[in-house]
């Protein structure tokens, strides 16, 4: 029995319970109670208590939901939502921050101002924008027109108030800006960074080369390095959240309705004189694109029935492909401009290199060839043969044109007849006994007029309902795991800390984060919509902030206390070769091998043996020609370099110059708008209503 049921068999109960809250909330309103405890408070936050409404917010909210409605043609997805809701909630706070500044600074502008930006020498863009003479200039009749027009005064309100908004806003960048400066020495300072590299000789000793049973680690290390790391291991406080889940999966019915609709629009689809007009006005999820297809660039099921038997001005469908339904008009037909085919192949996979291998694979496939020109199926053979994905659907590989296959298949499939099978054809993969089953004798221009398969309102429904009567149930008995098997639902446990950004499987979602923030054990959560799914769960444990302890991260640990251990023994050893016999000989003092590498540099990490270590090409950029390091200390191994070559980078002329002064100082603007709001951020007191006036 659904809750909604319940909840009509308990209307008496329930209408009783309204009419006593509502006398208490007009008692509030009254005495000005309801302020107090802020349930009627207008404020989703407050920045150094001046507050953020419920209507700026709203407001911006809705602005970014209409330009993803109009951008994507759909309703923005709830985690999507989620996200945007703490977007705007930033970007209303970063505002805020702004215009407080620009009051604390005494920034204002004048009434002259404002008119240099619309009628000066160089008006402000958006002047341009809506009073342009077309070439480049402002219509100064027309702007002037505009501003004399009683009935554009409302109008013009708004723009000299966003003229004013802007200016000030530069004026207050101007100032945070300020102090960012590029030097001479700046500039060829980073142009080395960026293009000088270095050719080296190095010695190293991997701590993979010590044996782990020759290097002891005591309980007396472990905790010593703990200590030292501590910070490492600290945590937020933690809940285990054990979880059912439901997809929204369209159920045959959903897709049958939608494939209805498409079927009662074919009629009119075919009358259509304009196809785009026709996608637009119907809501197409597939917008209109006037160009010519072969069959292979199309899906595979819109391919055979487009091209089963087309015809000029056909519609073709309702046919499901790519998760969607599809009517699709034939437009126009054509021989195509590249040839495109469809085969199936049978792969006898042998590694090149290996003759063995490739030999007895030729062989097999000569086997093949002969049973199947003697009559046996094709497919057949392919499924007890072939050695790749395709053998399950008897070789078929569908259709392909130009460049998509290896040359040599690519070669004798175009050239061979339809319905002879071709080969073996050797290839980097092995043989191949190849036949051609269709060739594309024309492309099509279409309009595909789609809809997505999605659940409809009745199913998503009837899903929620299911999971608030395990919500409901699992709070009334408090066994959240019984109740999911008597629905036959799959619990999964996630750990999830405090204001975690990405819960693993189930993505971001500010109304579970929400719950969990004060959550306690045996709390039921609501029944939560996600895009591709609805979730419901319980909390299990709650670890509370603080450290982890030594025995939890003790294997964490200890290999990077071996590897101290490791470092320090292969540092001294290297250290003191050095000093005996220098560089020369210090490979064949400690028993390593020297290497090399070439072309390091701050965009080339890689050194070969080694992998990807900045220090240890940071270490050698460092050095001048001929000169060797000292003993370094990487994350894997321990080295000496020795550089046998240094490239100085090509010298900058003065465009070169500027367009890299320009880039520097952009960057440092941009460094210092950043650190100025983050400092702003840090010290202002930021209050967050949104989880007590907002459900989410």
């Amino acid at each position: 029995m659904g809750i909604m049921n319940r909840l009509r068999e308990s209307t008496a109960v329930i209408l009783w319970i309204l009419v006593f809250a509502f006398g208490i909330i007009w008692v509030l309103q009254d005495s000005g109670g309801l302020d107090a405890v802020g349930v009627l408070s207008n404020n989703i936050g407050t920045v150094n208590g001046e507050p953020i409404t419920f209507d700026e917010y709203n407001q911006a909210l809705d602005n970014q939901v209409q330009n993803y409605q109009q951008q994507t043609g759909e309703s923005m997805p709830p985690q999507a939502l989620d996200q945007a809701r703490d977007r705007v909630f930033n970007q209303l706070v970063e505002l805020k921050l702004r215009q407080q500044e620009q009051q604390r600074l005494g920034l204002a502008v004048s009434d002259v101002e404002l008119v240099d930006m619309v009628q000066g020498a160089n008006p402000h863009p958006i002047i341009s924008l809506y009073f342009g003479d077309g070439q480049g200039g402002v219509d100064r009749s027309l702007l002037q027109s505009f501003i004399d027009n009683p009935a554009a005064s409302a109008d013009w309100i708004q723009i000299e108030q966003y003229l004013r908004t802007e200016r000030l806003r530069e004026k207050l960048d101007n100032l945070v800006v300020a102090g960012a400066r590029v030097s001479d020495a700046d500039v060829a300072e980073e142009h080395d960074r960026r293009n000088r590299s270095v050719d080296v000789r190095f010695v190293a000793l991997r701590f993979t080369d010590v044996p782990n049973d020759s290097v002891a680690v005591t309980d007396s290390d472990l905790s010593g390095f703990y200590s030292e790391h501590k910070d490492e291991f600290e945590r937020k406080r933690s809940v285990n959240f054990l979880y059912v889940s439901r997809d929204k999966k369209p159920t045959a019915e959903d897709s049958a309705a939608v494939l209805n609709d498409l079927a009662e629009l074919r009629a009119a689809f075919a009358e259509a004189d304009d196809d785009s007009v026709f996608l637009a006005r119907n809501g197409s999820d597939t917008p209109f694109a006037d160009t010519w297809l072969r069959p292979d660039e199309l899906d595979q099921s819109l391919a055979d029935a487009v091209f089963a038997n087309p015809v000029e001005g056909a519609v073709v469908g309702p046919i499901i492909a790519g998760g969607k339904a599809h009517l699709v008009k034939i437009r126009g037909l054509r021989t195509p401009e590249e040839t495109a085919v469809r085969a199936r192949h049978i792969l006898f996979r042998a590694t090149e290199g290996d003759d063995v291998a490739r030999q007895a694979a030729r062989t097999q496939a000569n086997d093949v060839l002969a049973r199947i020109r003697a009559g046996e199926d094709f497919a057949e053979m392919a499924r007890t043969y072939s050695t790749d994905g395709s053998a399950a659907s008897g070789g078929d590989l569908g259709w392909f044109g130009p460049g998509r296959m290896v040359k040599p298949f690519e070669d004798a499939a175009f050239a061979a007849q339809v319905g002879r099978v071709v080969g073996p054809v050797e290839t980097q993969f092995g043989y191949h006994l190849i036949e051609v089953t269709e060739r594309a004798t024309r492309e099509v221009n279409i309009a595909d007029y789609s809809l997505p398969l999605r659940a409809s309102v009745g199913t998503l429904n009837a899903i929620q309902e299911q999971l608030d009567d395990l919500q409901y149930f699992a709070e009334d008995n408090g066994d959240f795991t019984s109740e999911a098997q008597r629905l036959g639902l799959q619990t999964v446990n996630v750990e999830i800390e405090d204001e975690q950004p990405f819960i693993p499987v189930i993505g971001n979602s500010t109304q579970l984060t929400n719950f969990l923030l004060d959550a306690e054990v045996g709390a039921v959560s609501p029944v939560i919509e996600l895009n591709e799914f609805f979730i419901v769960g319980v909390v299990t444990s709650v670890t509370p902030a603080g450290f982890r302890p030594l025995d939890e991260v003790r294997a964490q640990i200890e290999p990077r206390v071996r590897n101290e251990k490791k470092a320090a023994l292969l540092t001294e050893r290297l250290r003191s070769a050095l000093e005996k016999g220098g560089f020369d000989g210090l490979a064949a003092a400690v028993g390593a091998t020297e290497s090399s590498a070439q072309g390091l540099s701050y965009s080339n990490l890689i050194v070969p043996g080694l992998g990807r270590d900045p220090k240890f090409v940071g270490s050698a950029l460092g050095l001048k020609a001929d000169e060797t390091s000292g003993v370094i200390e990487g994350s894997t191994a321990v080295y000496v370099i020795r550089t046998t070559q240094s490239y100085d980078p090509y010298p900058l002329d003065d465009a070169g110059k500027a367009a890299l002064r320009d880039q520097l100082l952009s960057q440092r603007q941009n460094q210092l708008r950043a650190r100025w709001i983050a400092d702003l951020r840090e010290k202002a007191d930021i209050v967050d209503n949104r989880r007590k006036v907002l459900i989410q």
